[in-house]
């Protein structure tokens, strides 16, 4: 594996950064989620209370964000979040690094219990809807008030209702 493919699979922590006393609602909203995955191993009294103490963040920041992604979601590094407000991700779905998912976005089941998996460098557009048992692959791209109820191959784009990849 070359540098520069090694460096695509690496998450870019400098778009989740926030300085601490900025406003930043979603980035804020991350951390609460990154500080609770931090010390959720620990049995440690200090990492109990860290914990606990994440998760009321996280419960200020989803309200003021209208975002609800669960403290548990499995996401990678690099998330970026514009705009949060309405923002639903199920606790079972997976996304990968340096994604870019707008507004109004839903990423869960269709009544299976199998969520959707999001490759790496996935931007996925306002209103969008991806659900099922789906793989987005790489570098994909998903349009607008899309559903997603299919499979989207690496670095393609999906667009409509349903989705169909152009």
């Amino acid at each position: 594996m070359t540098v520069s493919e090694l460096a695509k699979e690496l998450p870019d922590w400098t778009r989740e950064y926030k300085p601490f006393w900025s406003w930043q609602p979603s980035r804020s909203l991350l951390s609460s989620i990154r500080a609770y995955q931090h010390h959720d191993g620990s049995k440690s009294t200090l990492a109990v209370i860290f914990k606990k103490a994440a998760v009321l963040r996280h419960r200020f920041w989803s309200v003021i964000t209208g975002a609800d992604i669960p403290v548990n979601a499995q996401i990678g590094g690099g998330l970026l979040l514009p705009h949060p407000n309405g923002v639903v991700i199920h606790p079972e779905a997976k996304i990968g690094v340096n994604c870019l998912i707008f507004q109004q976005v839903t990423i869960g089941t269709a009544g299976t219990h199998n969520a959707p998996m999001i490759g790496d460098h996935v931007d996925i557009g306002a209103g969008a809807k991806v659900l099922g048992n789906v793989h987005i692959g790489h570098h994909a791209k998903i349009g607008a008030n899309a559903v997603v109820l299919i499979d989207v191959p690496p670095s393609k784009t999906a667009v409509g209702i349903p989705a169909k990849v152009v």
